[in-house]
């Protein structure tokens, strides 16, 4: 809108916004410097029109230099001599051209433009600005009324802008600043500019000023956080800005400040936030910020309120983005409890070392090769390469976590060879049939605790969402949790829940995300279940996965035969108790010839007549396939391994239902068995293998096998509690020819006595002993 202002000194006019004070104090009108000038002046008012704020553009240009006096004389002449056309960049500190030659060979500072007003004849109206400068007037001719007033709002802007660079650079009193900080959000808010840097540069202005100020009180970072806050409501706080927030939020969490200011920022930045890869330090600020929730009085039921608000109160969360962005504040605060330990240490334990320690709960020893009583020169090549793959302890420590992991890999190395060999391993493999050696255990401090604690609740809650539960089961597939937390007990035990949640749901999209996404890398079927490193409870879970995944359309030969290669013990073991899934899984890999090793075969059958389900089940199949009863006819298995965790019960349950008359070889490594058992494994008399690795297998068990498995070759007992009492009973076996008694209570007297009764005795291990 133009007005034409008088033609005389007294001429009146308002002022513009550009002549205003920073701190919004109005001055008296200048009175008109330019004499008589019939020229009409505009002042905006907001008419309801809104302009994208200009960066660059195509505009006529004509410079005149004068004294003031001659102003409007000149302004009030119906042709000017000459306009250039210049592509003009309005830059942060000034105007400069893409041609700098003519009039706008050298570029205008903005702290050089003294005014910006808008201009237009009466004769013959353009659309022209004026920016006052020492000595002269620019004159820009726009080809529209449009784009003239998106030029003099967006040349107003980058000059206030710039003023304000100046003025908030150099602080001296802060009780100023904040009101500058005032006025400088109610320029942003009541501009007529659309374009987010309106919003985002009084943004990066005081981010940059508190980044360089930091002596500011707490009242001071409060009222500086209110004094923005209008502008957060539609904007994304810059990285500095956040580094402050999440300072505040730290420093002073039960702050009414963290509730009414930061929390519609946090809504936001979670429902239109698109990348935290790109912007972290919102991720950081949306995770202290839930962090500072917790500490409120009411803790995890105010976050939960908050959870519900972001989800809100229909069935269906109206907004996509937010459960991503949640998740990943999650996972980022998860992973930072065990940061110091993973950016520590030099050698990293796998996640099945990790797994294997977890699931012997002992100390180990790296294996070593056995002494032998009579060399020979295989056993002694053997040797050698044994003490060359010898590995040292590795031992991390950090101040929030304490790792001990003691690692050998010649172990596994034996174990790879003899998988699905049905040849009859040699005397030392069955002396060092167990997984590889290692222990881990891992202490949080009291603050990476209390973030733990919060974050696996929030993922708790988020599988509670029925809507949700689908997009969480993807984005937790594969497992992107540190090794270190599979680890941690507490962590798996929590998580549990979260599992649990996806094994009940009845939607494939969800509880086929429990698999391992591919072939060698572990899914959470593989950490939960028996044998797992975050199994707790003996299998259940573990069954109630296999029943959802069973009952789901996926090929069943296939998960069979997953099943048989990889988790065939636990479920015998929960078959044996009387888990009727399991029972029915045995059933089938019996029904689709999913194993081919007839002692396994056996083994199974023998599994399922121990229980009145199994049995059932077992005749009813037999029915159907009488093959399997000629199979059983032919005798039983003449090998057999329990599974891990298996009890005195368990084996009781076992060898009485069926006939076990060929066994040789019985492997009960890492089992929970007892000296108990020994009555059950007198009565097996063809048995001449016998692995007790690692059980609490002790002196009146190894006295009872002494008088009655007198055929006995082999025996393992490594890491049991038998002492120089049971262990000279061992005398009257003469058949033994390969005894391990590594980390066992052997006296070197036992140890004399045993090589002169033993005269078989070719290998003997008795590392960790006193007769070592």
């Amino acid at each position: 809108m133009d007005r034409t202002g008088g033609s005389g000194g007294g001429s009146d006019r308002r002022q513009t916004e550009e002549s205003k004070p920073l701190l919004g104090e109005m001055s008296a009108p200048e009175g008109n410097k330019m004499g008589a000038a019939p020229c009409r002046r505009a002042l905006l008012h907001c008419n309801g029109m809104r302009y994208k704020l200009l960066q660059e553009g195509d505009i006529q240009v004509c410079v005149i230099r004068h004294p003031r006096t001659f102003l409007s004389k000149i302004l009030t002449s119906k042709f000017l001599r000459r306009w250039e056309p210049h592509h003009l960049t309005l830059a942060d500190n000034s105007v400069a051209s893409a041609t700098p030659t003519g009039y706008m060979e050298n570029s205008i500072s903005y702290s050089a433009i003294e005014d910006v007003q808008l201009l237009s004849w009466e004769n013959a109206p353009k659309y022209c600005l004026q920016l006052t400068i020492p000595g002269g007037t620019v004159l820009l001719q726009a080809a529209n009324s449009y784009l003239r007033d998106q030029w003099f709002h967006s040349l107003q802007w980058k000059k206030k802008i710039y003023k304000y660079k100046k003025v908030l650079s150099n602080p001296s009193r802060w009780e100023v600043v904040l009101k500058e900080i005032r006025t400088l959000v109610d320029m942003a808010l009541t501009s007529p500019l659309q374009d987010d840097s309106i919003h985002q540069a009084p943004l990066e202005i005081v981010s940059k000023l508190l980044s360089e100020n930091n002596n500011l009180t707490t009242q001071d970072h409060e009222s500086i956080i209110v004094a923005i806050a209008p502008l957060l409501e539609n904007n994304h706080p810059p990285p500095d800005l956040c580094e402050f927030f999440c300072k505040h939020c730290r420093e002073r969490p039960r702050s009414m400040v963290v509730i009414e200011v930061f929390t519609p920022v946090v809504q936001r930045i979670l429902k239109h936030n698109m990348d935290f890869g790109k912007c972290p330090r919102l991720r950081l600020f949306t995770q202290e910020y839930i962090l500072a929730l917790n500490e409120l009085n009411a803790g995890m039921e105010v976050v939960k309120k908050f959870i519900h608000s972001m989800h809100g109160p229909t069935g269906q969360c109206p907004h996509p983005r937010v459960l991503p962005n949640l998740v990943a504040v999650c996972l980022a605060a998860i992973y930072s409890c065990y940061e110091e330990f993973i950016n520590s240490r030099d050698n990293s334990p796998s996640l099945k070392e990790i797994r294997n320690g977890c699931q012997q709960q002992c100390d180990r020893k790296p294996n070593l090769p056995l002494r032998l009583l009579h060399t020979s020169p295989d056993l002694v090549s053997q040797e050698a390469t044994l003490t060359e793959s010898r590995l040292k302890p590795v031992i991390v420590t950090s101040n929030e976590i304490h790792v001990e992991v003691e690692r050998n890999n010649t172990a596994n190395q034996k174990m790879t060879a003899n998988v699905g060999n049905d040849s009859e391993p040699n005397l030392i493999d069955c002396l060092m049939v167990s997984p590889t050696c290692s222990t881990m255990s891992i202490e949080l401090s009291a603050q990476a605790d209390r973030i733990l604690g919060c974050y696996v609740e929030i993922l708790k809650m988020l599988s509670d969402y029925d809507d949700w539960r689908p997009a969480l089961a993807s984005l937790l597939q594969p497992i992107p949790f540190p090794k270190e937390a599979l680890a941690h007990e507490k962590f798996t035990k929590e998580l549990k829940y979260v599992i649990q949640r996806f094994a009940e749901d009845p939607r494939q999209e969800v509880h086929s995300c429990l698999l391992s996404v591919r072939a060698g890398k572990d899914g959470w079927f593989q950490l939960y279940s028996p044998g797992g490193v975050a199994c707790d409870d003996d299998g259940e879970l573990f069954a109630s996965m296999v029943h959802i995944l069973m009952g789901s359309c996926y090929k069943t030969k296939k998960f069979l035969l997953s099943l048989a290669e990889n988790k065939l013990g636990p479920c015998m073991l929960l078959a044996l108790r009387g888990n009727q899934t399991m029972v029915e899984i045995l059933c089938l890999m019996l029904e689709y010839n999913i194993i081919d090793n007839n002692d396994t075969q056996l083994q199974i059958i023998s599994t399922l007549e121990s229980t009145d389900v199994g049995k059932r089940m077992y005749e009813q199949l037999c029915d159907r396939q009488r093959e399997l009863k000629e199979l059983q006819r032919k005798g039983g298995p003449t090998r057999l391994t329990l599974p891990s965790k298996s009890t005195d019960a368990d084996l009781a349950r076992l060898l009485s239902s069926g006939s076990f008359g060929n066994l040789e070889n019985l492997s009960l490594a890492f089992t929970n068995v007892t000296s108990a058992c020994a009555e059950h494994l007198i009565k097996l008399p063809s048995l001449k293998q016998l692995n007790l690795w690692s059980t609490q297998f002790g002196d009146a068990g190894l006295r009872l096998l002494s008088e009655h498995l007198t055929m006995l070759q082999v025996l393992n007992l490594c890491e049991t509690p038998v002492t120089d009492a049971g262990l000279l009973a061992l005398s009257s076996m003469k058949s033994l020819c390969s005894l391990n008694m590594n980390s066992t209570k052997l006296s070197a007297d036992t140890y004399e006595d045993l090589k002169a009764k033993l005269p078989n005795l070719k290998e003997v291990d008795v590392r960790y002993t006193e007769a070592w």
